[in-house]
């Protein structure tokens, strides 16, 4: 794989292979320019600029405290991926998830104790690869790209290794490709 890019397209459109490179390519059209690189030659992942414009809004996850949530996080999927997943039941090759990460604030309102989105922690984005197409980097693997982005620098990954850094938290959603797809209205029919 040369590199991977995102393109803007249709809510109609699945993840296509062609040669060299991963893109996503609406169902009889041509494909639209790229964006940004999301994926260098060997393996780099980069947080997608405008995900929150063009990609499609897969579910949200609070992370339980004491006394409220402790996070809240936001999961984005690449244009197509749902649909892609909704008629095949398995994330298609290339298919790009991005989860934001926040830290919330839980105070008292007219409905209750509500906990919402405070301060951005960081990002975790994943990449559809059961290709194994960078078995040099240590953050593929498992039919994935795992990357861990910090809020004060998207642009560098933190993480090293996804089996020390990533996995552990994806173990219990082993059986569903590693992604925890119960939480995930969009990807049921």
């Amino acid at each position: 794989m040369k590199f991977l890019r995102s393109t803007a397209v249709a809510s109609a459109s699945f993840i296509v292979v062609t040669v060299g490179c991963l893109v996503s390519q609406p169902v009889n059209s041509q494909p639209a320019p790229a964006q940004d690189q999301l994926v260098d030659a060997a393996g780099n992942m980069h947080i997608p600029k405008d995900y929150r414009t063009t990609y499609e809004f897969l579910g949200s996850w609070s992370v339980a405290g004491d006394n409220g949530a402790k996070e809240l996080h936001v999961v984005y999927a690449s244009p197509g991926t749902a649909a892609a997943y909704r008629a095949m039941g398995k994330f298609p090759e290339g298919s790009i998830l991005v989860k934001e990460v926040y830290g919330t604030a839980t105070s008292e309102m007219t409905t209750g104790t509500v906990s919402h989105q405070d301060t951005l922690k960081g990002w975790f984005m994943m990449v559809k690869d059961s290709k194994n197409s960078h078995p040099d980097n240590k953050l593929w693997g498992n039919g994935w790209g795992w990357s861990w982005f910090d809020a004060r620098d998207p642009v560098k990954t933190t993480s090293t290794n996804f089996r020390s850094d990533c996995l552990g938290c994806h173990i219990p959603a082993k059986a569903t490709d590693w992604i925890y797809v119960q939480g995930y209205p969009g990807l049921k029919k």
